[in-house]
């Protein structure tokens, strides 16, 4: 069975003074079957590629397959087994919800009833309301829907959920488990890094237009060296509010120290170990703690590891 997604080299160059190169060799395989998240901080070429592989965009050079298929060749085809939800969706405000999947419903040859997809992301109260009437939550539900209406094979969501209260979000995670489990692919953006561990098979994270790293949720937090965090902040002493890493790098079980403004951020392998011998340490230095917590790693502790930045502080791409 080919990928549902592959790019290999995949390059893509804006023209200016100079040029922009926004993707640069990047390569990419999804399997048929998984929800795949594409992770990355502002500038680094993800939305590019994600309209690249939707057809938006047409590459540079390199080569890109989708579903066997590729753009430029068998475009029909393509249209007729992806769904596509964007960040923002604009419908018409004076259509009811069934009137906008209908609609949406006669673009493709084959696929669900709109009253199928209306149950599927469980608008079924909301069934004759005018798009206009909707709450934020339920307008990005019936985009989904609308992406969903043709029966598609491969699924592109990007920052499905950017915005939206707690009890919409959850329900838009069980709405895309529902999909894969069907069998079906899912490919997704986000900048909510509790979304990608809960709902992504695999991540691969883009910076500087190409793959840096690619693996699974757990994958990556254990890359780190330690699957625990302690964080930490100093009272202000002669206006020193950090300690230099390499005074605590010695520690035992610490695998990776980082500051950020003035908190410290240790990955540590055993935290039972670490944490007695960092109060120790600190303690014989004469320093007093502002503020410590201890938690478990995530894949945002790996996404500031390889691109010293947070991924929900970035706006856009």
């Amino acid at each position: 069975m080919p990928d549902a997604i592959r790019c290999k080299n995949l390059c893509k160059t804006y023209p200016g003074k100079p040029p922009v190169q926004a993707v640069n060799g990047l390569d990419l395989a999804v399997n048929v079957g998984e929800c795949f998240g594409l992770l990355g901080p502002n500038g680094a070429g993800k939305t590019t590629t994600i309209e690249i592989l939707e057809g938006i965009l047409d590459a540079t050079s390199g080569e890109v397959e989708v579903l066997g298929l590729h753009w430029g060749e068998r475009d029909g085809e393509i249209k007729q087994r992806i769904g596509i939800s964007l960040q923002e969706t604009r419908l018409s405000d004076k259509l009811t919800v069934w009137e906008t999947l209908t609609l949406f419903r006669s673009f493709y040859a084959r696929g669900i009833t709109p009253d199928e997809a209306i149950a599927r992301v469980s608008l079924e109260e909301k069934a004759k309301a005018w798009v206009k009437k909707l709450s934020g939550g339920q307008r990005q539900r019936l985009a989904v829907a609308c992406a969903l209406v043709g029966d598609p094979e491969l699924l592109f969501l990007d920052e499905p959920t950017t915005g939206l209260d707690p009890q919409s979000r959850r329900q838009l995670w069980e709405i895309i488990r529902e999909f894969r489990n069907r069998g079906h692919t899912v490919l997704l953006t986000t900048h909510y890094m509790d979304e990608a561990e809960r709902l992504c098979d695999r991540v691969a994270v883009v910076d500087h237009g190409k793959v840096i790293t690619l693996g699974s949720p757990r994958e990556l937090i254990a890359s780190l060296g330690g699957e625990h965090v302690i964080e930490f902040s100093l009272t202000t002493e002669n206006g020193q509010t950090v300690l230099p890493a390499d005074s605590l790098t010695d520690l035992p079980a610490v695998q990776s120290v980082h500051h950020e403004g003035e908190l410290t951020r240790l990955t540590v392998a055993e935290p039972h170990v670490a944490l007695p011998a960092l109060l120790g340490r600190l303690q014989s230095q004469g320093r007093e703690l502002a503020s410590l917590t201890t938690r478990h790693a995530s894949l945002e502790d790996v996404f500031v590891t390889l691109t010293g930045r947070h991924l929900r502080d970035e706006e856009g791409d």
